[in-house]
Order: structure tokens, then C-alpha cells, then sequence
């Protein structure tokens, strides 16, 4: 039996949204369906869900809307809004977030910023959307790399 080849090829670099996707475990546990109450699916939704509890939690916006419906979750809230020249960043750029000064945000339940990253990695279709100062930018994803980015 031949013995493995370890050289320089062998040592390699992962993007984020490759290395989140080969070791999901790291960032959400176990994988699982869903009929298990520590899926990995469940670390997802409440990553989402606790940035939009931040904002609540801040007094920005006093509704959170979940809807559920065949594989697709969908969660908005009324807070102020990521700064629209870094909805990119803050969903697919690792340990980018407005959680790491105080200034911004007293209270925080979230990865600070790793858990949505987590989420667009693993999810075929993720859609952010921001609102501020009467402006929007959305951006599409799968698998963590953008479809379709709108003004």
C-alpha cells in the first residue's frame, strides 16, 4: 500500500461559503430533517429570527413577521435597516456585523456575524432585503453566492 502524499498541494483554502458548507457542523450542529428538535435547521431559522428580536430588543420596530410554507421561511422585521452599502457584507462576508460595537446595538442574542452567513451558505435560495432612509437594496443568493443583486 502506497503511503499518502502530503506536500503543498495538499494543504488547501476554503471560501467561507465552501468551508460552512463542508463542515456545517461547526456552525449549526447536527444536519438532521427537521424531526428532531436539535436540527440544524432550527439553529438556522432562530440565527435569522434573533437578529430581527436585536432590533426589537433595541426598540426599533415593534413587529416580527414569520411565515412558514413548503420549504421556505420567510422573516421581516420593522427595525432600522442594514446600512445599504453593507447588506453584502453583513450576509456573506465572515465576522462582518454591527454587533461588535456597543454603540449600535446594547443587546444582542446572535453569532455576531456568523449566523446569517451560516444560514446563506446553506440555504439553495436566500433573499436579503433592506429598507432605510426610504431607499431598499436587495440581494439574491444560493448557496451563499449572489444571483442577483438589485440597486
Amino acid at each position: 500500500m502506497a503511503e499518502p502524499i502530503y506536500n503543498e498541494d495538499s494543504i488547501k483554502s476554503l471560501d467561507w461559503q465552501e468551508h460552512i458548507r463542508r463542515r456545517p457542523g461547526m456552525y449549526i450542529g447536527k444536519l438532521g430533517d427537521g424531526s428532531a428538535q436539535d436540527d440544524g435547521i432550527y439553529v438556522l431559522l432562530k440565527e435569522i429570527m434573533d437578529n430581527s428580536i436585536d432590533e426589537f430588543m433595541m426598540g426599533a420596530g415593534k413587529t416580527i413577521d414569520i411565515t412558514l410554507s413548503d420549504q421556505k421561511v420567510n422573516i421581516r422585521d420593522y427595525g432600522r435597516g442594514i446600512p445599504l452599502g453593507k447588506v453584502i457584507d453583513c450576509v456573506s462576508k465572515m465576522n462582518t456585523g454591527g454587533k461588535y460595537d456597543s454603540n449600535a446595538f446594547q443587546k444582542s442574542v446572535g453569532m455576531n456575524g456568523v449566523g446569517t452567513k451560516a444560514v446563506n451558505a446553506l440555504s439553495t435560495s436566500f433573499v436579503v432585503q433592506s429598507y432605510r432612509d426610504g431607499k431598499t437594496k436587495k440581494v439574491e443568493f444560493s448557496k451563499g453566492l449572489i444571483t442577483l443583486e438589485h440597486p
